[in-house]
């Protein structure tokens, strides 16, 4: 089976879509016949935007690698030599009145809705843990993802089988 491109998108590219990009890429690291590739990007990144270092602190104490990930606009995949996306992925809180963005194309795509660490407010400790459990969210949907069978990675049923993960297994 051929890789499976994946882009998790939010609004700034600096937590969630950076916390999808590094766990699905660690999940399927050393994986044998690998099938995903994960991207990030932002609809509207802040100028000089970078992950949020609270993000990059419970992957790091997670053993997950984040010397690759940075914030980027997803201009960046509409360019010519840009990976052709197979599966699109907004992972910001419609419920929280966000506006997500939308992707262009014929990719399946998909909403995750997970609420913003980052607006969590108090000690250092409840932020960490607002990122963690944003983290553990992520791993759980991601982790049901990769063991699925190939039928349900076709281009026919990618849209379908994406969109299910986000209904059962918020």
């Amino acid at each position: 089976m051929n890789t499976l491109n994946v882009l998790f998108l939010c609004t700034h590219n600096s937590a969630r879509s950076i916390l999808a990009e590094a766990m699905l890429n660690h999940i399927v690291q050393g994986a044998s016949g690998t099938r995903f590739k994960a991207f990030s990007a932002g609809s509207s990144p802040r100028e000089n935007q970078q992950p949020n270092p609270l993000a990059m602190q419970v992957l790091k104490s997670a053993g997950i690698a984040t010397d690759y990930l940075r914030s980027k606009t997803w201009d960046e995949f509409a360019l010519p030599d840009a990976p052709h996306m197979d599966l699109v992925i907004t992972v910001c809180d419609n419920a929280a009145g966000e506006v997500c963005p939308y992707w262009p194309g014929q990719p399946a795509t998909a909403h995750w809705g997970y609420p913003d660490p980052s607006d969590v407010q108090g000690t250092d400790e409840e932020r960490v843990a607002a990122f963690r459990n944003t983290m553990h969210m992520i791993q759980k949907r991601l982790q049901l993802l990769v063991s699925l069978p190939a039928d349900k990675l076709q281009k026919t049923m990618l849209q379908n089988t994406a969109r299910e993960l986000a209904k059962d297994h918020a």
